[in-house]
């Protein structure tokens, strides 16, 4: 028996990722003591099939996509149907995952990445995406200025997080925000399985820079242009090269900067 979509999508609000403190502020009229909004910052620790697995810093909303989001893109499960239970406890910080493999042998060997809070990898190669999928530059900016004008609630609120967004040529479709840039593309995966929302051919947005894990979940994402407010790594730029991904950096007001398979934003062979 596969998990109940209906409970699983049931997720907290905005201010369940930020919490009060106060803080000493100073201006020309000089201090003042004032109570405002900052992120909160937790760990979880995964368990699949009664083995830990992984613990992930993480900004607490939207937990239960994270975890499938993250079993996903590191190759775990290829679907909703190997899950046959999921239990996240916000309580002790703990998510128990029961695969319809009883035996399945989990990998090992884990690469630290350079996201925020020291995140991990277990996969290190990625899919070529094989796509006529294409966008033009304006299309592309639009969905930026919709994503940091419209979309960023927790942003708004305490500032200090991520965002990233699943579009589509026109409309953002799913987002997510996070202390992590990388577990942004997590929560946005496991949302999708939820909702049996098909993450291929579509535009994968990102408020913060581009590296190389970022770059192989969105190929296992098969989104074929990945677009960053900021700059993407060397390695993330030979990946997306070799990937078949249109890599867009510095996508602001109205410009941008691509940086592999311009064809895909409609840029003419020279």
């Amino acid at each position: 028996m596969g998990i109940h979509v209906e409970d699983a999508i049931d997720v907290p609000d905005a201010k369940s990722g930020a919490t009060d403190v106060l803080c000493d502020r100073f201006s020309e009229d000089g201090w003042v003591r004032t109570s405002v909004h900052v992120p909160v910052e937790a760990r979880l620790t995964v368990y699949v099939n009664l083995q830990e697995f992984v613990t992930i810093q993480c900004t607490p909303e939207k937990l239960n996509f994270l975890v499938l989001g993250f079993l996903y893109s590191e190759g775990i499960i290829s679907g909703i149907g190997d899950i046959l239970s999921m239990r996240v406890c916000e309580d002790d910080n703990t998510a128990d995952v029961r695969l319809s493999k009883a035996d399945y042998k989990l990998p090992t060997q884990r690469t630290l990445t350079s996201g925020c809070g020291g995140g991990a990898t277990f996969k290190t190669e990625g899919e070529r995406i094989d796509s006529d999928f294409a966008v033009t530059p304006k299309s592309v900016l639009s969905l930026m200025k919709q994503l940091l004008q419209e979309q960023m609630e927790l942003y708004q609120l305490s500032g200090g997080l991520h965002a990233s967004a699943l579009a589509d040529a026109e409309n953002l479709l799913v987002v997510a925000e996070d202390i992590g840039r990388h577990n942004t593309l997590d929560k946005i995966q496991g949302e999708c399985l939820m909702r049996g929302l098909s993450t291929r051919d579509r535009v994968l947005m990102s408020t913060g820079r581009v590296s190389s894990e970022m770059l192989l979940k969105a190929a296992r994402m098969q989104t074929p242009v990945v677009v960053s407010r900021h700059s993407p790594t060397g390695t993330a730029v030979s990946l997306a090269r070799d990937l078949g991904i249109a890599l867009v950096g510095y996508a602001r007001g109205n410009r941008l900067s691509v940086y592999s398979h311009a064809e895909r934003l409609g840029r003419p062979a020279s």
